[in-house]
């Protein structure tokens, strides 16, 4: 059963939630959408049945073209992160979240398998490069964790 919200308004955040896009940062500009739906619908922000804005209505509120945006939007209808309507618009899909979630793990394994290759064709041998890994995610967990705590001063 389709889930689609009835109200078919699409919140008017959903650019500036998946932003910023820039030419700047490091990735393709669609690619840089696709991965700010796919944080927004995995961390539950952008529920099933939520409605997404039109083509032409992100272009402008991202400042890119549409074949951008239709591009994005291709990738993520493709990895069933989201569907499309003939005439009613494109919506997160029912299992969004979880497809989302594979999709980013996938991608973290394969992130995480480039960089210990990188690291052993640096000339770390096994035991380092295991080292390294985990000192780097010891260090990044960390400062995540600080990021989330509220400061003592602000309780």
């Amino acid at each position: 059963m389709l889930n689609i919200h009835t109200r078919m308004s699409v919140p008017n955040d959903v650019a500036h939630r998946i932003g910023p896009i820039s030419p700047a940062a490091s990735g393709a500009l669609y690619q840089q959408i696709v991965n700010g739906f796919k944080r927004e619908i995995g961390e539950g922000r952008l529920p099933g049945g939520t409605p997404l804005p039109s083509f032409r209505l992100l272009a402008e509120k991202l400042l890119v073209s549409i074949i951008t945006v239709r591009r994005a939007y291709e990738e993520l209808e493709r990895e069933g992160i989201i569907f499309r309507r003939q005439g009613l618009g494109t919506f997160v899909a029912t299992d969004g979240r979880k497809r989302s979630r594979e999709a980013k793990r996938r991608s973290a394994e394969a992130l995480i398998r480039s960089a210990v290759q990188e690291a052993t064709e640096s000339g770390l041998n096994p035991r380092q490069a295991r080292s390294f890994v985990n000192r780097i995610t010891s260090e990044t967990l960390s400062e995540e964790e600080e990021c989330k705590t509220p400061s003592k001063s602000a309780a």
